[in-house]
């Protein structure tokens, strides 16, 4: 096993920025934004752009050429622009507390613009891509759309039965739906969506109300249950963050979702 990397660190600390707005929304490019682009390919209609960022180093897109969407930075400006969330691919090589961060979880883009090299890489598999040309590049941005990134719920809290059924609740990812919930029950890899019926949420802690039975949480005291005809049986309160791997990659919730990173496609 190689030496642990870092992930790259920007050189400020700043506040966080919400990665998710509203799906129809259109994003406004300036054109000096633009103009500090850069422009990546691997040649088969995928790109990505690296740009900069008022608060963070850099801004990634990835798109078709035509179309892009923002790629997420890291929320707590703890990490460079060019550093991505994706748990579908994991890295033991790098860093799993970095300043709070787990870095195993999160890919990046390579870029040099001194040496005119650029690549991508999805957990420890690096892809090669090739800067597109100035000159080329400029009149794709400015005729290109920006759009903000495609995931429309993200984790919010998982609980597990001593059998080994899993009880995995989703909350919208933008400000205007974040009180939208989705509760997800039953084993790895086959967890069915439920019929919500009430939703309560506040900060004495969540019921998720359903036609067969209702879910308790109240995450700060670590404490969750499942009442079905009035029998009450106790959940473990599993972390999401330490677990996202399994959340993406094992519970089945998001099987074939696009999470709008180059490592949909590459």
């Amino acid at each position: 096993m190689g030496k642990p990397t870092h992930c790259t660190l920007a050189l400020a600390l700043v506040l966080a920025f919400a990665p998710f707005a509203a799906a129809d929304e259109t994003i406004k490019l300036d054109a000096e934004a633009l103009g500090k682009t850069t422009l990546c390919t691997d040649g088969k209609s995928h790109y990505v752009a690296v740009g900069p960022h008022p608060l963070y180093l850099n801004t990634l897109y990835y798109g078709d050429g035509t179309k892009f969407v923002v790629v997420p930075a890291e929320p707590n400006g703890q990490l460079s622009g060019k550093n991505f969330l994706d748990p579908r691919f994991f890295n033991k090589n790098s860093n799993a507390n970095f300043r709070g961060v787990d870095c195993r979880v999160y890919s990046d883009v390579e870029l040099d613009t001194e040496k005119n090299t650029c690549l991508v890489r999805c957990g420890e598999r690096k892809i090669p891509l090739t800067v597109v040309a100035a000159e080329k590049a400029a009149p794709m941005l400015k005729a290109a759309t920006f759009l903000p990134n495609p995931q429309k719920f993200v984790p919010y809290a998982l609980a597990r039965d001593d059998r080994g059924t899993y009880y995995y609740v989703d909350r919208g990812s933008s400000a205007q739906t974040e009180k939208n919930f989705r509760l997800f029950v039953g084993q790895k890899g086959n967890l069915k969506q439920q019929k919500m019926t009430n939703v309560v949420s506040d900060s004495e802690g969540d019921i998720f109300s359903t036609p067969t039975g209702s879910l308790r949480m109240i995450i700060e005291k670590h404490t969750s249950t499942w009442i079905e005809s009035e029998k009450k049986r106790d959940l473990k309160l599993v972390p999401v963050t330490p677990n996202l791997p399994m959340i993406y990659g094992e519970l089945g919730v998001y099987a074939g979702h696009r999470l709008g990173t180059p490592c949909d496609d590459l």
